[in-house]
């Protein structure tokens, strides 16, 4: 059984990278939860410029896949 569920652990986790610092996160989840994750977010409502790997703009809502790289700009 735990290795069943081991399994679809791995399957529901997507690698993502912010500003080279690597994270594990659910499928589902977006660029402001990768945020969260490396603490770039705060209650203050700060914001942060986000692109991707290739220059492009992101915004908080957008989603995420397997092993993008983002990168950060207050």
């Amino acid at each position: 059984m735990s290795t069943d569920r081991r399994e679809n652990q791995d399957r529901d986790a997507l690698n993502v990278y912010v500003n080279g610092r690597h994270f594990s996160l659910l499928k589902g989840m977006t660029v402001r939860h990768a945020l969260l994750a490396a603490g770039l977010l705060s209650n203050n409502g700060e914001t942060h410029t986000v692109w991707d790997e290739w220059g492009n703009l992101t915004g908080s809502e957008g989603a995420l896949t397997e092993g993008v790289k983002l990168f950060t700009a207050p």
